[in-house]
């Protein structure tokens, strides 16, 4: 959220810290959850509106730094009063989810499990190796000593078993009145930015870059917020309609859906839902989600559609989805298809 340290437009801010020239500007948007994802379609409007050329689209997160709600939460009174759902936890909201739609804690548990165990495998295998730009920065040891390292590998995956996760008490609610989202079945907060380099074909081609991937269309819908997480299994048939539909690509086309893990139970409906559709459970997040990579709430889109144009790259797929369920009850989707095919 663009707040404390994430403020007075950070993304100008990143122009500066970069070393760009003076003359390239930047704007910081924010749609919560989907704000990177958000980022990139706003770019490509107005790369095909004329009004930009060459421009780079992504989002920033440090959740280690910005409380959950900024540095001061001032509620709406009469919002309050009318809607209350508008300012109901995330975490509650999952809770409904899990209760509305009956997601039972052990599928959340091993859905938890399998997002730590594809996310383990891919980091052996180096999977992300070509996506994330090793970072060298330092922290303190045990002795207050200053000690200099790369980053170079997301910290949050992590072996775990079944028995530990089923262990963990209620995060949100009261284990008495039959809770079941945990930290273990929750997405981490996390630290994060990502970013994408956008252009016209055309204008990728004069400049001898070989394009990665396409992006046809996005959308967005609005859900109730008391379950906000139900979002993607309403903003992906949407996308299809609108997009997949005149394309000729259907739910059964789709190779890879990234689809964020703010929660198992959310996350485990929608798949359900849409799996009734035609999408492939096997082909959602084949190398693990936010619940063992992290959620840096304003980078996560971007960052999902680089894990998804390099997945579509590497294994030689064409069509892909990334979609998540956004704060304030609502859903945002996009369909990309690889160019390196």
């Amino acid at each position: 959220m663009p707040e404390g340290e994430q403020g007075m437009n950070v993304a100008r801010i990143a122009t500066f810290l970069a070393g760009f020239p003076e003359s390239v500007s930047a704007m910081t948007l924010n749609r919560f959850c989907s704000s990177g994802l958000q980022a990139i379609w706003h770019v490509c409007t107005n790369i095909l509106a004329g009004s930009l050329d060459v421009a780079i689209a992504g989002g920033t997160e440090s959740m280690s730094m910005i409380p959950m709600g900024g540095n001061k939460i001032v509620p709406n009174l009469r919002l309050a009063e009318e809607y209350p759902d508008a300012y109901v936890s995330m975490g509650q909201t999952a809770e409904n989810v899990a209760k509305r739609y009956e997601v039972t804690r052990e599928e959340q548990d091993r859905f938890a499990l399998l997002s730590h165990e594809r996310a383990l495998a891919a980091i052996e295998r180096g999977d992300f190796r070509h996506q994330i730009v090793p970072l060298k920065t330092f922290k303190y040891d045990g002795r207050g000593n200053r000690v200099e390292f790369t980053f170079d590998t997301d910290e949050g995956p992590r072996p775990s078993t079944l028995e530990a996760l089923s262990k963990l008490p209620p995060a949100f609610a009261n284990p008495a009145t039959g809770g079941t989202v945990t930290a273990g079945n929750s997405s981490q907060m996390s630290d994060g930015a990502a970013a994408l380099l956008l252009m016209e074909r055309k204008r990728a081609e004069e400049l001898g870059c070989r394009p990665l991937a396409k992006l046809h269309g996005f959308v967005t819908v609005g859900v109730d917020p008391a379950v906000m997480g139900i979002g993607p299994a309403l903003a992906i048939p949407k996308l299809m309609e609108r997009v997949g539909k005149p394309l000729g690509v259907s739910l059964e086309d789709i190779d890879c859906c990234e689809l964020n893990e703010a929660f198992a139970s959310q996350a485990v409906y929608c798949i359900r839902e849409l799996a009734k559709q035609g999408l492939d459970p096997k082909r959602v997040n084949p190398n693990g989600g936010a619940i063992a990579l992290g959620h840096p709430l304003g980078a996560t889109g971007a960052k999902l559609a680089t894990q998804l144009v390099y997945w579509l790259k590497e294994n030689k797929r064409r069509w892909g989805i990334v979609s998540m369920c956004v704060g304030g009850g609502m859903g945002a989707a996009g369909l990309f298809e690889n160019l390196t095919l």
